[in-house]
């Protein structure tokens, strides 16, 4: 019972560290355009957008974590407990060294790793979210790539477009509406991170994982997303409040198709690739855009190899006790130092860029 408890503790804790980054974020262009001044209603926009999103359809991505990955008779509580290490300690090590992994792969590394070590994978699933790991950036740079080229017709026939005048309070309106949509799909889709192997080991029903979920990943915002907050709004790329609600309403709008098929895709990258798109039609190819592409296919190699070092090895020391341990923990040092140095090295010189 007592390890059930605390199975529980860090699937809440680690919904609480997922609202705090992810959700508050997609609140940094509206705090940073200043469409919205007070930090404190930014963040309940942000929690809000993520609870609603957890509850009204944060199932089918629960659903696929708990048991589309590797079969449900293998979701011991032990499996799950592991997971749950496995994407802490990788998110934790990655925040230590200063390196930004994306949650959901994090996660759907540490469950491919169980599967790897119980030799059931279901590989078909998890090459088909592995295309849509791909395919959702790539399509989020398109969309806002057009987007921003059309924008830039517009503003320039309209220049009130760009915030000038009455016009801004009613674009800023438009900002905040997409601000809260892509929090919405923070929550759709990434609630499923914490609460997902907590369901599929049968602690929870799903109805009351992505409950509870949503509402720790929303108070993880509210209480602790000030400071991401502030960060990303003030080292959000000058863009106007029209070119900012395409790369929000893009982002937010990819994940939540995503999510309907019970997807889990890393939003991050799909804002990210947005705003090279935005780039892109505004400025041509710059050396800050490569820098994000860069960053964006490290984060992509990096965030589920590490877990799924973790939590393979996890299993064999401690589940199933394996005499070549040593190797298996080697093999985690290893891989770190391997991300390190790849994270380090070729650092572009404005790599900071956020959404």
């Amino acid at each position: 019972m007592l390890l059930a408890y605390a199975t529980i503790a860090i699937a809440l804790f680690f919904a609480m560290n997922i609202g705090a980054s992810g959700a508050a974020a997609t609140m940094g262009p509206v705090y940073g355009s200043g469409a919205l001044k007070k930090k404190s209603i930014a963040l309940l926009i942000a929690g809000t957008g993520a609870l609603a999103g957890a509850v009204i359809g944060g199932g089918e991505v629960v659903k696929t974590v708990g048991e589309g990955i590797i079969p449900s008779n293998v979701f011991s509580l032990e499996v799950a407990l592991v997971i749950l290490i496995s994407a802490t300690l990788t998110l934790f090590l990655a925040n230590v060294i200063g390196i930004p992994l994306s949650t959901s792969e994090v996660t759907i590394g540490s469950v491919v790793g169980v599967g790897i070590a119980f030799q059931a994978l279901n590989v078909n699933n998890v090459l088909f979210i592995v295309s849509f790991w791909l395919i959702v950036p790539v399509t989020a740079f398109v969309i806002c790539f057009v987007s921003g080229k059309v924008i830039l017709k517009l503003e320039k026939k309209w220049p009130q477009l760009t915030g000038q005048g009455k016009w801004k309070k009613y674009l800023a309106l438009l900002l905040i509406i997409t601000g809260f949509i892509e929090a919405f799909s923070a929550g759709m889709n990434n609630v499923a991170n914490a609460v997902g192997p907590v369901v599929g080991a049968g602690l929870m029903d799903q109805s009351a994982g992505v409950i509870i979920g949503g509402i720790f990943v929303a108070a993880g915002a509210v209480l602790f997303g000030g400071k991401v907050l502030e960060t990303n709004g003030k080292k959000i790329i000058s863009f106007s409040l029209l070119q900012g609600t395409a790369v929000s309403g893009t982002g937010g709008g990819l994940v939540i198709i995503a999510s309907i098929f019970g997807i889990p895709v890393p939003l991050t990258q799909a804002t990210t690739s947005g705003i090279v798109g935005i780039g892109c039609a505004q400025n041509g190819f710059q050396l800050w855009q490569k820098g994000l592409i860069r960053k964006i296919i490290k984060v992509w190699v990096v965030s589920p190899v590490i877990s799924l070092v973790m939590s393979y090895s996890l299993i064999h020391v401690f589940l199933h006790p394996n005499p070549y341990m040593v190797v298996l923990i080697l093999a985690i040092i290893i891989a770190t130092a391997g991300t390190l140095s790849l994270y380090k090295s070729g650092k572009p010189e404005q790599e900071s860029v956020q959404h």
